[in-house]
């Protein structure tokens, strides 16, 4: 275990503790409700995990290095945003989806356009956002932030 994730556990460990000091019930009902939580999850999560697998079964580390390393450019990064904008997974299945990318030759600016436009567009609901905001508001904040996350990518692989 890696002293990051030591620190972690001991600081929720701590802070569960302290929780219950406080108030048992509603620190139970809080456990009840994230395990509650944590197994509607569970089903997703193995079907992530599979699909990187099967991912990365069928397509060979060369490969995934020339289409979302750092030699893929900014067509690579369009792609990429694209790909993030339209899916719709929990953002917490897509931190493990890069960090894998990344181990088998992804760069850390096509992880960062992925992340950033999974989180901040919304493909899948821009029906239901077109009703409530209006099609101008909608289709502007989506473009904008679009823009806006692959800037952001383009800045951490300056940074990175």
């Amino acid at each position: 275990m890696s002293m990051a994730a030591l620190v972690i556990n001991i600081l929720a460990g701590s802070t569960l503790i302290f929780a219950l000091t406080k108030n048992r019930r509603k620190t139970l009902t809080a456990l009840g409700m994230a395990l509650k939580l944590g197994r509607s999850l569970l089903p997703m999560f193995i079907l992530i995990i599979l699909l990187i697998g099967l991912l990365f079964s069928f397509i060979d580390e060369q490969t995934l290095r020339s289409f979302l390393g750092d030699r893929s450019g900014p067509l690579g990064l369009f792609v990429t945003g694209l790909t993030g904008s339209v899916l719709h997974i929990p953002s917490i299945f897509a931190f493990p989806l890069s960090a894998s990318l990344i181990e088998r030759g992804a760069s850390v600016q096509i992880a960062a356009a992925f992340i950033t436009t999974l989180t901040m567009i919304g493909f899948v609901t821009l029906p239901l956002e077109i009703s409530e905001m209006g099609r101008r508001f909608t289709l502007l904040r989506n473009g904008l932030s679009f823009f806006v996350a692959l800037a952001i990518a383009a800045l951490m692989g300056v940074i990175l």
